[in-house]
């Protein structure tokens, strides 16, 4: 990570996804994500709008409280702090969603360049709090959406607030090796749409086994030269029809019984150390790229008993953004399995935030806005 000399949230922190092979690997051992990151302010302490400090025991009561900092939490933040609602956003003790793992982001509209993706949620998160918005970077512990105010508990703090809206995304599932945490975003990607135009004719691998991973290695035909299908089983839980359509195509060689074992390289993706899984013989692949596809957990643990889940565990939504209960309102990755893109994302913040300042004026809550306002 390098650090930066001007004011930025985030604690003027970024990571460094530059990539330069001449450098060499950090010279610490620990991975990406768990080297812990200063965010200037005390985890109890709300940053931006009225300078407030939020006691440890204390309560804060809001109109709309927003429970994710991604692009669908600080977006419905824009939108709701623009319309007066004093949001308070309970951002995570990992603040920014997924894009703060993500080198370049180059299919978000308005950067011709492409961006970075901590820079992008620096953005995102300067404008919300330039509105007025307050964030704390801590985790949701437990909530009660019997009545209203709703009371969501975070390191000791109750907050209250007439309205919720919940965008705590989904996290990618990781294999768990050290090696793949320190590559990630350095040939090392669980987004194919995100970063396959990245890896133009080289030669890549997948890894997993169900429809995600054929659809990710079908749609990475587009760029790469090769791509290797790795699974674990000698069987697959993708549909027929997908696992037909992979071993059609030229592009795509699958290997089943494959284990990885680690991801070679040090400051980017050089190539595999691969375990047979029935036999045990060791091997190596070279690749310059892999991409995870073991699937995606939404991250639902707090509203589980009081909101519906689908099969895979994901928030159902009714009527764009609403959820069963009245008041509580759903945006983003924590619903979408789908797109589970970052302009997405933002869409549903944006949709979240009108419809949950629509339904506060209908309860009396609020005056009545005008289109302006938005």
């Amino acid at each position: 990570m390098t650090e930066r000399n001007d004011t930025t949230p985030f604690g003027g922190l970024s990571i460094d996804f530059g990539g330069d092979t001449s450098v060499a690997a950090p010279a610490s051992s620990a991975p990406i994500g768990s080297v812990p990151i200063a965010f200037g302010q005390d985890a109890a302490t709300a940053t931006g709008g009225p300078a407030t400090a939020v006691a440890s025991g204390g309560s804060t009561e809001t109109k709309l409280l927003i429970v994710g900092s991604g692009p669908a939490g600080l977006t419905a933040a824009i939108y709701a702090a623009r319309a007066n609602l004093e949001p308070i956003v309970l951002a995570g003790s990992a603040p920014g969603g997924q894009l703060m793992l993500t080198s370049d982001v180059e299919n978000y509209p308005g950067f011709p360049d492409g961006i970075q993706g901590p820079d992008l949620m620096t953005a995102f998160r300067s404008q919300a709090e330039r509105f007025g918005t307050r964030i704390v970077d801590v985790d949701v512990d437990r909530v009660d959406l019997s009545e209203r105010p709703f009371r969501l508990w975070a390191r000791g703090v109750e907050y209250r607030a007439q309205a919720v809206v919940v965008a705590t995304g989904a996290s990618a599932m990781w294999l768990g090796l050290e090696s793949e945490t320190r590559l990630r975003g350095r040939g090392v990607s669980a987004c194919a749409t995100c970063d396959g135009f990245f890896f133009r004719d080289r030669e890549i691998a997948v890894v997993g086994g169900g429809d995600t991973a054929f659809e990710e290695a079908t749609y990475l035909t587009r760029f790469a030269k090769k791509i290797h299908l790795l699974h674990r089983r000698d069987e697959f839980r993708a549909s027929r029809i997908m696992v037909e359509r992979a071993r059609a195509n030229p592009k795509i060689e699958i290997h089943t019984n494959t284990g990885i074992d680690e991801v070679l390289g040090d400051a980017k993706v050089e190539g595999l150390a691969l375990r047979d899984t029935a036999t045990g013989e060791a091997r190596t692949m070279p690749i310059e790229g892999l991409f995870i596809a073991i699937g995606h957990k939404p991250n639902t643990e707090a509203f589980r008993d009081w909101l519906e889940v689908d099969a895979k565990g994901y928030l159902v939504v009714n009527d764009e953004t609403h959820s069963k209960i009245d008041g509580v309102f759903i945006a983003g990755d924590v619903h979408d399995h789908r797109y589970r893109q970052a302009v997405t994302a933002a869409g549903d913040g944006c949709k979240a935030a009108i419809d949950a300042e629509r339904w506060l004026e209908a309860q009396g809550l609020t005056e009545a806005n005008t289109l302006t306002a938005w």
